[in-house]
């Protein structure tokens, strides 16, 4: 029995020496008010759910410049189950616990705190935050110089930070892949209305919050206010995600 823990710790000090911590590109949100959901811009594509508009404030943290990408996950977790595959790709065929974990480990290998973004970080991001143009999508009113989605994709992912970047100089909000968000979600119902300070969502419910659009969807899935979700345990081809950092004092 002595032996079988020693030997299982070798292992896993092992693995921990093994584990790469991956670069990943940063960008600075300052926090702010801006409102959620279906604003003017939004308001002919959008769905029930995206209203009413509320009011939203947000503390600062940084958000990924990029999607989290295969060399990354690879890196951290040591295996990549994505469909296509491709260092610079996108990773996908990740479920919402995953996403979690790849942001626990590297939290542990860095001393950061990092977490997939709640739905109020992500919106407020791709909106461009308090260098915001309102556009519809994140970064243009057109969606070919932000966005891979059905149209250009070839129904398949591409490699992250090709297209505009949005005016904080994040990529891929739009297209690509949808996006794992923090909150759980009754996916049918509207937002309450009332103003929010740093909205979490319902962590509990097993359903979480998608956001972006990804490759295989149309233009109004891609809005910056559009909403989508998933079963917190599906592993899909067209879902992934990007990383907060937490501001620390």
């Amino acid at each position: 029995m002595k032996k079988i823990s020693l030997f299982l710790v070798f292992v896993c000090g092992l693995m921990a020496v093994t584990a790469q911590v991956p670069e990943i590109d940063w960008v600075f949100v300052k926090g702010g008010e801006f409102w959620m959901g279906c604003t003017d811009e939004q308001r002919r594509d959008c769905q029930p759910n995206e209203m009413p508009t509320h009011q939203v404030v947000l503390k600062d943290y940084y958000i990924s410049k990029y999607e989290v990408t295969q060399a990354q996950w690879t890196a951290v977790m040591g295996y990549n189950h994505s469909k296509v595959q491709g260092d610079s790709l996108p990773v996908t065929r990740v479920n919402w616990y995953e996403a979690r974990d790849f942001a626990l480990r590297l939290s542990a290998m860095t001393g950061q705190k990092y977490r997939v973004p709640t739905e109020a970080e992500w919106e407020y991001a791709a909106r461009g935050g308090s260098q915001s143009k309102q556009y519809r999508f994140s970064g243009s009113d057109n969606i070919n110089e932000v966005a891979w989605y059905r149209k250009n994709s070839g129904r398949s992912p591409q490699p992250v930070g090709l297209l505009k970047p949005n005016e904080l100089g994040i990529y891929d909000m739009s297209g690509n892949v949808y996006e794992w968000c923090f909150d759980g979600i009754d996916f049918y119902n509207a937002y309450f209305g009332e103003a929010l300070y740093d909205p979490q969502g319902n962590p509990w419910h097993s359903v979480k919050v998608c956001r972006g659009g990804g490759m295989t969807s149309f233009s109004d899935v891609c809005r910056v206010s559009a909403r989508s979700a998933n079963d917190e345990y599906q592993r899909l081809n067209y879902v992934g995600f990007r990383l907060v950092r937490e501001v620390t004092e």
